[in-house]
């Protein structure tokens, strides 16, 4: 990381406190507004107006861990950084803004519409990307339905991949508490292993299951989807588009349509709608959509 000061730098006097006194730090407008437009540069997300408290809440932290007394001042070296070290802390600052909420079998009825479209694409390999996968709930619950479906032999392969590298971390570990939502019994026995000693309380996934996905760091806004590789038959991109503006969401559905094979499926969230983009995609079940 670039040099930075070894006391904390104090609060420009003239600025006053975002929302009370008794914040350990000041987050003033013109603070917030930068913090929209880095955020929205570097990710594609929107903060509404109203997002001050999340802002102060998830950033006060990096300001502590850097030793920079204001939000001014942090946001100023984050612009002003360049190198490895920069990128580490824009890798942060990107980290700190993600929302991550997912669960095992979340929107259930995306997982019964699976059954199905992997049945009717079994003759051949599939691809399937799950990217947003957060701490991994989303991604080993698609590994778990092709199994079911298919087999432990099954021609699959998962791409998992998330902006924030701390989730995908975990992720890529595997390991939950015991009592992790939306795992059935049955499915505890027949996908993972239960802790013992240390470890009690904690359940892994089996590695046959692990071996159908592939980690990796992706953002939304990279120029560079070749790197994804062959084209994909299933898209899981849930509660995604939501934090996007519409000139945003509709660049990410274009470069999503060049990604995926014709006739493809995109699985979104139960508050996404992407009718106005019909020359890309049509709806074909509940918060499913086909590639045109």
């Amino acid at each position: 990381m670039p040099a930075l000061p070894t006391t904390p730098t104090a609060p420009t006097a003239a600025a006053a406190p975002a929302y009370g006194a008794e914040q350990e730090f000041t987050l003033t407008p013109a603070d917030f507004e930068r913090v929209r437009q880095l955020i929205h540069q570097r990710a594609g997300i929107s903060l509404h107006a109203g997002k001050q408290a999340m802002v102060y809440s998830r950033l006060s932290r990096r300001l502590r861990e850097t030793r920079l007394g204001n939000f001014t001042d942090y946001l100023g070296w984050l612009e002003r950084a360049s190198g490895a070290e920069a990128e580490a802390e824009w890798q942060e600052f990107v980290n700190c803004l993600t929302t991550n909420l997912t669960a095992f079998f979340r929107e259930e009825h995306h997982f019964h519409a699976l059954v199905e479209d992997l049945k009717a694409r079994a003759a051949r390999p599939i691809r399937i990307w799950c990217n947003a996968a957060s701490t991994g709930e989303e991604p080993y619950s698609l590994a778990m339905t092709v199994v079911e479906t298919l087999g432990l032999s099954a021609q699959v392969k998962i791409v998992c991949s998330d902006i924030d590298t701390k989730v995908l971390s975990t992720a890529q570990r595997g390991v939950y508490g015991a009592d992790a939502r939306g795992l059935s019994e049955a499915r505890l026995k027949r996908h993972f292993m239960r802790g013992t000693g240390a470890n009690s309380g904690h359940i892994r996934v089996k590695p046959e299951l692990a071996r159908l996905i592939e980690f990796r760091g992706f953002n939304l806004m990279s120029p560079s989807w070749s790197s994804l590789g062959e084209p994909f038959d299933l898209v899981f991109c849930r509660n995604v588009m939501i934090y996007f503006d519409n000139p945003t969401q509709r660049k990410v559905l274009e470069r999503m349509h060049a990604a995926m094979r014709p006739g493809g499926l995109l699985y979104v969230g139960h508050s996404e709608n992407f009718t106005e983009s019909r020359d890309l995609f049509r709806l074909r079940g509940k918060t499913v959509y086909e590639r045109v």
